[in-house]
This record gives structure tokens, C-alpha cells and sequence, in this order.
């Protein structure tokens, strides 16, 4: 079963770039990876941009409305992701317990939704 990581910050401050923090919790990432790919986990990932990057879009009445940044104000910002492909809720977890983003802020785990029985012949 596939399931979203969605890396939140905001919590606690994260380090940095060009601190030695920093340069210690990229090597974090780094190790993280490496997991993934030692336990032969198929998944994918990225950082994102701060969200005065983002761009929000919504469509009503026919019209398509846009705004500058994301169209919820919160205090935690989404600043990452990773796709995972693992056997249960349960694996999910454990993985989600050792991305250094859980140091700072929180990891969400969302269930990619089983869409088959909703297209044509699935």
C-alpha cells in the first residue's frame, strides 16, 4: 500500500542552512534515504519551496480564482514529502518515526487512495 508522508515544519526551530546543524540534518536525510533503499522500499521525495513560493487555485462559478501562497493559514508549513510503498499502516509508521522532520515539526501519514475500482474496467 502506497501512503504520503507530508512533512510538516513549525514546531521547533529547524537548523539553518550553512550551520553545522544544518549540514548534520542533511546527513540525517541522507542516512534516511539510504534505508529506504537498504530495505528495497520503492518511494520518491522532495523538499518544497517556503510557501511564499506558492501559488493556491480554486475554481467557482465557472471562474478560476488565484492567490499568492498556500489558501490555509497555519502555523506548520508544508515542507516535504515522501511516497512510500509498504505493507501496512503499521511500516508506514515506523519509517515516518525516522525522517529527521519529526525532530522539528510533524510528519503526517496519508493512505494513497485505492482508485482501481473507480476507473473503467478496474
Amino acid at each position: 500500500m502506497k501512503y504520503l508522508l507530508l512533512l510538516y515544519g513549525g514546531d521547533l526551530p529547524e537548523p539553518q542552512p550553512g550551520s553545522p546543524e544544518f549540514d548534520r540534518m542533511m546527513q540525517e536525510y541522507d542516512g534516511f534515504n539510504a534505508l529506504l533503499e537498504r530495505d528495497g522500499i520503492d518511494w520518491s521525495g522532495e523538499a518544497l519551496e517556503d510557501t511564499g513560493s506558492a501559488t493556491s487555485l480554486r475554481k467557482r462559478g465557472g471562474r478560476v480564482e488565484t492567490m499568492d501562497g498556500p489558501f490555509a493559514e497555519t502555523k506548520e508549513q508544508l515542507g516535504g514529502f515522501y511516497l512510500i510503498d509498504v505493507p501496512d499502516l503499521e511500516t508506514a509508521m515506523r519509517y515516518a518515526a525516522e525522517i529527521p522532520a519529526a525532530l522539528y515539526g510533524t510528519v503526517e501519514i496519508r493512505p494513497i487512495m485505492d482508485t482501481a475500482p473507480l476507473l473503467p474496467g478496474g
